[in-house]
């Protein structure tokens, strides 16, 4: 398949209804929003930036539903008292793939993404499908990026438009009325430069911003953040995340030459602050991960393993975080939640924390789980300065992080320095955290973290293993436990723990809500609610395999709906060899639950 470069106004196959109104859009680059004046686009009310900063309780249109990461919605018609009420109304088979995948809802349509770059719109209280989206992938697509290309976690919404990183590392807009496509705009070329663009984007102040995980078989050149025009396409900004030479940063990479400097990647969803102008999103370990292979462990290689604050109008660094100077293939891309509270670290529940803070001082945090460690980093979202951190599972690879600096000190015990050599570091890659989210409820002032017990024996090789980080890894639980799952409940404000779960199982992404709930899964297919302030279990149910996407709850006419996924996911293969005895199916669906009505 050959494309051309820039923005592409064209018409892709779906299944469903088109109009002449969408008809028209695809020869227009869309500057201002499109009339809507016929059937049947009359009703349908574009996305605006105050919606998406500031949601309708009954709709969820983006990843984590709000731009701070929170995983949270207001709705209470579900709630303690009752949810053990809830009953299936609805289901729907996904796409084959690694299915990850966030549904939106907006004005009573869900919006799929399903693994392979197909996207449905569904009447989100039958079930019935409205329109299909089937991207043309390319058939040498799985040559060049390798297993996980066809991962889909969300897309995104604005003015009428989808908006979806495709697999093919495009960036493509689709009526989100008709399902056709709008515009396309190539990002980089997959054959010279393949990149995952596995996580979706969000819309901030208009600008679709997007990460990526740059292959090992690219050059630092796919390692880039970006910014398109929502509604032509048109690139704003590029970030690359690996210094090259003369840049701020090249002098942490020692002497290994630019070409060598690979797969810094921002494979997930950012956050953003509107007030701030802020984009906060992590980055992964380096290619090799063992830093013997790079110039040597007292280099920092910027800047792998780190948060960036991005100013979202020019994509310039405004300031960066590293958490760990990585040997073992421990990535920091996850989820930032952005809480403004009073910071007092309880000493008693905390390791690490910052020498200067005044216990309860106000400030504006960005704090979460953000790496494979299982470590809570709480950082001032506006300077980057470390409040506090402090471990959640079993842990080798940090041994103290400096309160008067934030620097972070590994445990030497546990780092590389010739081929040949086996670690035992704990947390296993899998997770500690990794790509499922956690949550953030205001009404308990908690956060709420689906993490493993699990840890890793690493082989430092080039034969065997991954060819990526150099490592051959064996996971197995963490010594003294026979539980993998845990769902632990942390105050935002003190860091101390309020209450954990614990259960064979690996646990999955979760969702909390203004009913005093949370929702998630785990790996043997149990879907479950929690409750907020105890971690009670008051209601679950077998949906049969793994529960890999993750959950939302909606509205329509007044009813409200928890949705999640189901399927597979290259975690879920890991986390049940720990753990043989279960053995759930593999099936792609989707599940809708309410209230009887």
């Amino acid at each position: 398949m050959t494309r051309t470069e820039g923005v592409r106004f064209r018409r892709s196959a779906t299944a469903g209804p088109t109009s002449t109104a969408a008809l028209i859009l695809l020869g227009l680059a869309l500057e201002t929003a499109p009339a809507t004046a016929q059937a049947p686009t009359a009703d349908f009310v574009p996305v605006t930036d105050a919606m998406l900063q500031a949601p309708a309780d009954e709709d969820w249109l983006m990843w984590r539903r709000t731009l701070d990461g929170w995983g949270y919605s207001p709705l209470d018609q579900i709630d303690r008292g009752n949810v053990a009420d809830l009953r299936l109304v609805w289901t729907r088979a996904l796409n084959p793939g690694s299915q990850q995948g966030t549904p939106l809802a907006y004005r009573g349509v869900l919006y799929m993404p399903n693994p392979g770059d197909v996207i449905q719109a569904i009447d989100a209280a039958t079930g019935d499908l409205i329109w299909e989206h089937r991207r043309d992938l390319p058939d040498d697509l799985g040559e060049h990026m390798g297993g996980l290309a066809t991962t889909k976690r969300t897309i995104a919404i604005y003015d009428r438009l989808l908006l979806d990183t495709t697999g093919d590392d495009y960036l493509m807009a689709l009526d989100a009325v008709t399902g056709e496509m709008v515009w396309e705009t190539q990002v980089l070329d997959y054959t010279v430069n393949p990149a995952l663009q596995t996580a979706g984007p969000i819309v901030a102040g208009g600008r679709v911003i997007s990460g990526r995980s740059c292959r090992a078989n690219a050059t630092p050149d796919a390692c880039v953040v970006t910014a398109h025009d929502a509604r032509t396409g048109r690139e704003l900004w590029r970030r690359r995340t690996i210094p090259g030479p003369g840049e701020p940063g090249d002098e942490t990479w020692g002497d290994v030459p630019f070409e060598r400097r690979k797969h810094v990647g921002t494979w997930m969803v950012p956050s953003y602050d509107a007030e701030l102008d802020l984009v906060y999103i992590g980055t992964s370990v380096t290619s090799p991960a063992p830093k013997f292979m790079l110039g040597g462990p007292e280099l920092a290689h910027l800047y792998h393993n780190s948060t960036l604050a991005l100013d979202a109008d020019t994509g310039e660094i405004a300031w960066y975080y590293q958490h760990l100077n990585d040997d073992w293939d421990l990535d920091h891309p996850f989820e930032r939640l952005l809480v403004d509270t009073a910071v007092a670290p309880d000493p008693d529940a905390v390791a690490w924390i910052n020498t200067r803070l005044q216990p309860g001082e106000e400030r504006l945090m960005m704090t979460g789980i953000h790496g494979t460690t299982g470590v809570v980093y709480t950082l001032d979202r506006e300077t980057g300065e470390f409040l506090w951190a402090n471990p959640t599972v079993a842990q080798n690879v940090i041994t103290h992080i400096d309160g008067a600096t934030g620097d972070v000190t590994e445990n030497p015990e546990v780092l590389f320095s010739a081929l040949g050599q086996e670690r035992l570091a704990c947390p296993s890659w899998a997770g500690g955290k990794d790509w499922e989210a956690g949550a953030y409820s205001p009404l308990t002032h908690t956060m709420y973290f689906p993490l493993r017990n699990a840890c890793q024996r690493l082989l430092s090789t080039t034969e065997g293993g991954s060819s990526t980080y150099m490592l051959a890894a064996r996971h197995q639980l963490a010594p003294g436990t026979d539980r993998l799952g845990t769902v632990r409940a942390i105050a935002v404000d003190t860091g101390a723990t309020r209450w954990l779960h614990e259960q064979r199982a690996a646990t999955m992404s979760l969702v909390a809500t203004g009913g005093q709930l949370l929702f998630g899964g785990d790996a043997n297919g149990r879907f479950r609610a929690f409750d907020q302030d105890t971690g009670a279990v008051l209601w679950e149910i077998n949906l049969g395999s793994p529960v890999s996407g993750y959950p939302v709850t909606f509205a329509v006419d007044g009813r409200q709906y928890v949705a999640v996924g189901t399927g597979t996911s290259a975690n879920a293969s890991i986390n049940l060899r720990m753990t043989p005895e279960l053995r759930p199916s593999f099936g792609n669906n989707l599940f809708v639950f309410a209230l009887p009505g």
